[in-house]
């Protein structure tokens, strides 16, 4: 087995000590360090820790020796691409809470959406819509219905959403019990 830990925390940009001091409870950075290096033994307890600390699912810590995945071999700078000095395994952005997230495709392109696109949301409760506003949503409506759009407003348990593209009129939903907050596009080239 390989250990992923450092080329994850180097992706994120977060130091030792910012993986130390996010983890529940807290770590010293030369704990980190003796983990993602082997020098310690990476338990299932110090697994969760620290993909809880990295907001990664915990089974990508650790891959298979003969597993290929991709690599992050160049960045785009205000230079131009630049290649990077060691290349870094690519992690796919889903952390924990996974099991929240709801995948859209697009079907016919609409505002910046193209057809082909998948776009990933995160569930959250009504309790946490406030934090929604001004951002794109998927809300289920009755009857097996969905809307999705900017979340314009909010009035309690009532959103409106304004669909993309150009003269959609608001649509205004009450009580939808969960809605998905665009996270991540997914477009194929």
């Amino acid at each position: 087995m390989i250990n992923r830990i450092r080329d994850i925390r180097r992706q994120k940009g977060l130091t030792l000590a910012d993986v130390a001091a996010r983890c529940a409870p807290p770590t010293t950075a030369q704990t980190i360090g003796r983990l993602e290096t082997g020098m310690r033994s990476l338990s299932l307890g110090w697994m969760n820790r620290i993909a809880a600390a990295l907001e990664v699912d915990p089974q990508l810590l650790v891959k298979a020796e003969a597993e290929s995945e991709p690599q992050i071999i160049a960045r785009l700078a205000a230079g131009g691409a630049e290649a990077l000095a060691k290349p870094m395994a690519a992690v796919f952005p889903v952390g924990p809470g996974s099991a929240q997230l709801v995948v859209m495709t697009v079907e016919a392109g609409a505002g910046e959406y193209r057809s082909g696109d998948q776009v990933w949301l995160r569930q959250i409760g009504s309790a946490d819509f406030g934090r929604a506003l001004n951002l794109d949503v998927l809300a289920p409506r009755p009857g097996g219905r969905f809307a999705f759009g900017r979340m314009i407003d909010r009035d309690g348990d009532r959103v409106a959403l304004l669909p993309p593209g150009v003269g959609q009129r608001q649509v205004v939903i009450d009580h939808p019990a969960w809605i998905g907050v665009a996270e991540l596009l997914v477009r194929s080239l």
